[in-house]
């Protein structure tokens, strides 16, 4: 499918998110749509997807113009797009999520939409088990079910979101392999991203976007420092890491174990001192995602105890871990961390509220906007979560932390942000940590766990099976440990 977008403009109220762009996308390609956080680029992808409207400009698909008044019209026309958040139903089996929106779905049995899914999952060398609950899977699988299921609906053309923000580097190749098979098979791939690595692996071709327009195009191979200039102008440097001596202990874990994730955690013993930053490295599901939960007194342990300050939590729930001073950013915004349809202001507003019928609606708008500024958020305080851009959510939910935390949990803290967002976000985090906080973070990239943590973790089913400092975190060593290879040096 060749694909061309001329002149494409899009406002959101005052906001101009796409300023004329055109674009050109030929068959059979993979080609990558660069950008840093509130660029246009999402918003670019969800109009040729139908899922927003334009504001102007047209849209031609093989040479014929065409108009997407919804998703269904784009899908029927053979375009699909795999969001940044899933859009699919965790209380469903895989093989239900799979048959959802198929036009023939009342035509096949259960067993016919199985045989397909099997094919189709072999096809591409995914593993998916039709009987399991979508709950169970992790995000790149339900990644690679989206994906199946879009190419059973007859796409010709693929949109991917950040395909890579929060899946492990195996199940990245995997993705790789598959969205390659589909370019030598004649389908088109526009690849939304701001990791330069990612298209430089994969893309054929590359447009980069900024503050809503085109500022550069090229043909692979790629120069990396062109890129930059294009994206931001000056390229940003990594923030300097924490330089506050660790304190007193702040939290400990005693012997725990809990279920939860692929291995859970078994007979956890560490601790943590005041002002430290601890980066927790593993595979998904290695046992990092259950003790940050448990830190945050989302989950209680099976078995031994969580200390915060010396004091036995067992039996405290997360409010009282938050009223202590621990605060818990989840990976998934829109399921965990934000709530969809309501505005910014609105968010400080239930922050700030407390066991009282009143809503501080004058603080919580002075409060929005103070951090809309200062947070550099792409939209006003009277936007919904859902209207910004997956950086602008994360940089909400940045935004939300409370001023002086005792304890900071953060999974995949720069989901969705680019290199110049993270390194800004970064630097607010570490400024925390100079005033005491306390700071543990899983990221789905180790360089993140390299460029700042003073300490590194390393989960392996179930347990921590590496503990160092920064000067003894070699790569090679700790992706040894990942792997579960750890030496006695």
């Amino acid at each position: 499918m060749h694909i061309q977008l001329k002149e494409i403009h899009k406002f959101y109220g005052p906001v101009h998110a796409n300023q004329g762009i055109n674009l050109t996308v030929d068959s059979g390609t993979i080609h990558g749509i660069l950008g840093e956080n509130g660029a246009g680029k999402s918003t670019l992808m969800k109009i040729l997807s139908g899922y927003i409207q334009k504001s102007g400009g047209e849209i031609l698909l093989d040479g014929r113009p065409v108009e997407f008044r919804n998703p269904a019209m784009a899908s029927r026309m053979g375009i699909g797009m795999l969001y940044q958040d899933p859009l699919d139903f965790p209380p469903l089996t895989v093989l239900e999520n799979f048959m959802l929106g198929q036009v023939h779905g009342t035509r096949l049995s259960a067993r016919d939409w199985a045989n397909k899914l099997k094919e189709l999952a072999e096809h591409f060398d995914f593993h998916l088990d039709p009987e399991a609950p979508l709950a169970a899977l992790t995000v790149g699988e339900r990644q690679q079910l989206e994906l199946l299921r879009l190419l059973s609906l007859g796409a010709r053309l693929l949109i991917l979101d950040e395909p890579t923000t929060g899946i492990s580097p195996v199940q990245k190749e995997v993705l790789f392999q598959a969205l390659r098979k589909l370019a030598r098979e004649g389908r088109t791939v526009l690849m939304v991203s701001h990791k330069i690595e990612d298209v430089e692996a994969l893309c054929n071709r590359v447009t980069i976007l900024r503050q809503g327009r085109v500022t550069g195009e090229m043909e692979a191979p790629f120069d990396p420092e062109t890129i930059l200039a294009h994206m931001f102008g000056t390229p940003p440097s990594p923030p300097p890491k924490c330089a506050k001596e660790a304190g007193d202990q702040v939290l400990a874990f005693r012997e725990v174990s809990a279920e939860g994730g692929r291995a859970g955690l078994n007979e956890c013993t560490v601790s943590f001192q005041r002002g430290q930053v601890v980066g927790l490295a593993g595979l998904e599901g290695s046992g990092q995602g259950v003790f940050l939960r448990l830190a945050a007194g989302l989950q209680k342990p099976l078995t031994g105890t969580v200390l915060l300050d010396g004091q036995d939590m067992r039996g405290a729930d997360h409010h009282e871990f938050k009223r202590r001073g621990v605060t818990f950013l989840p990976t998934a915004r829109l399921e965990e961390g934000l709530i969809p349809g309501l505005s910014i202001t609105e968010h400080f507003a239930l922050a700030a509220c407390r066991q009282t019928f009143l809503v501080p609606w004058l603080d919580a708008l002075k409060v929005a906007r103070t951090r809309v500024e200062h947070f550099k958020i792409r939209g006003t305080p009277e936007t919904s979560v859902e209207g910004l851009s997956g950086g602008n959510q994360q940089r909400l939910l940045l935004s939300l932390i409370p001023p002086s935390p005792k304890v900071l949990l953060l999974e995949q803290p720069t989901r969705g942000l680019d290199v110049e967002s993270a390194h800004w976000m970064w630097q607010h985090l570490l400024n925390l940590c100079d005033q005491g906080t306390t700071i543990l973070f899983s990221p789905a990239e180790l360089d993140e766990i390299l460029m700042v943590a003073d300490r590194v973790l390393v989960f392996f089913n179930g347990r921590i099976v590496l503990d160092v400092t920064a000067e003894e975190a070699d790569p090679d060593r700790i992706g040894s440990a990942i792997a579960g290879r750890v030496s006695d040096e």
